[in-house]
């Protein structure tokens, strides 16, 4: 077997994250390094005109720490539109934890992790993501004050994965309406792709409305258990992205719409909760405009998590938190209207506005 091996000179012609597709004008890329507890973390900060860049901390076993600077990069972007296009005084963040978070996760590790936020002085502040509990933060919190979603009985917002749940469920009753005149779901075939925490959540919402909901999880464990409790039909067919239902909602990673998938997909609506759900934001946008799919894009109507736990930051409560959320559904309609009168695609429209919103303040801070 071969082992192609850089020396110092042409790792730094290849540009290893400088050059990265989705490196975009980010302000701040941390490695961190723990030999003792065995901690592998990137915290990414892409922008901070609005606020601190708040995102949450993601534990997932990377194939290589090529594909979890990649995800930290994107990630953290998608943060800075996020609350850009909620209204939200926050900028864009995100860190990945490199490791399995089911046997490799342990208190002493995520202290680890938490002194090495605290270094940043609040220019980034971490929350709960894929891998994490809410008693994670919890520990976090035990070396630093810069954690949001730490538990209800410490005086946070709690898990966040209900709210998310419920701005992805308004994002979709948007996007119905936009499409078929009425928000009504009774009748309306949806297939949710993942069924963790926010998946979960967003079956009982939809079932509680009338869907007919099929589900599609790796975990055979969790489709028995979501079919059990709710009612809804495990996905049989041998293609996903080709079912032939109303509503496909991706909750699961990102990037399932990509070359391979974009012309197979059926459904006459895209709502999900995954971050990043377009491989190619300008070329798979684009498809999904000409074939008449309409998208909800992801960091608008996911954004119910970071809504949540803003709360901490700005002491509001949960009927306030809820309004925010709720209003996820409005914004949706506005982009959606934009995208069609403007000729232009939703993701595209979503960032027009969330991009516009983050240049008049840096003006503002010019003055």
């Amino acid at each position: 077997m071969q082992v192609d091996v850089l020396n110092a000179n042409e790792l730094k012609k290849s540009a290893p994250v400088f050059g990265q597709l989705s490196f975009d004008n980010h302000e701040q890329v941390v490695f961190c390094n723990d030999k003792d507890t065995g901690l592998k973390a990137i915290i990414g900060i892409h922008n901070t005109v609005l606020g601190p860049a708040l995102g949450g901390t993601r534990m997932w076993d990377y194939s290589s720490e090529w594909e979890a600077l990649n995800d930290v990069l994107r990630l953290s972007r998608g943060m800075t539109f996020k609350s850009a296009i909620t209204g939200l005084n926050l900028g864009g963040g995100k860190a990945v934890i490199i490791g399995d978070a089911r046997t490799q996760k342990t208190p002493e590790l995520m202290k680890s992790f938490g002194r090495f936020v605290d270094s940043l002085s609040g220019k980034y502040i971490t929350a709960e993501d894929v891998g994490m509990e809410t008693a994670d933060m919890d520990t976090v919190r035990e070396v630093t004050k810069y954690v949001t979603g730490i538990s209800e009985d410490k005086g946070g917002a709690g898990n966040p994965s209900p709210i998310t749940a419920y701005g992805v469920f308004m994002g979709l009753k948007a996007a119905v309406k936009h499409k078929f005149g009425s928000d009504d779901l009774e009748g309306k075939s949806v297939l949710v792709q993942g069924i963790g925490h926010v998946g979960e959540t967003l079956v009982e919402h939809l079932t509680q409305d009338g869907a007919r909901v099929f589900i599609s999880d790796i975990n055979e464990e969790r489709l028995e258990a979501v079919k059990n409790k709710y009612g809804a039909v495990i996905f049989e067919g041998s293609d996903v992205y080709a079912a032939n239902v109303d509503i496909y909602a991706p909750c699961a990673l990102g990037a399932t719409i990509n070359d391979d998938t974009v012309k197979r997909i059926n459904a006459k609506v895209i709502a999900g909760a995954a971050n990043n759900q377009l491989a190619d934001e300008l070329t798979h946008g684009k498809v999904l405009r000409e074939r008449g799919i309409v998208y909800a894009p992801d960091f608008l109507i996911n954004a119910g998590g970071i809504i949540n736990v803003y709360a901490e930051l700005e002491n509001y409560g949960k009927q306030e938190i809820m309004r925010k959320t709720e209003n996820i559904y409005n914004t949706t309609l506005e982009i959606l209207s934009k995208a069609d009168k403007e000729d232009m695609t939703s993701h595209f429209a979503a960032l027009k506005i969330a991009q516009q919103r983050i240049d008049d303040r840096k003006k503002q801070n010019l003055k």
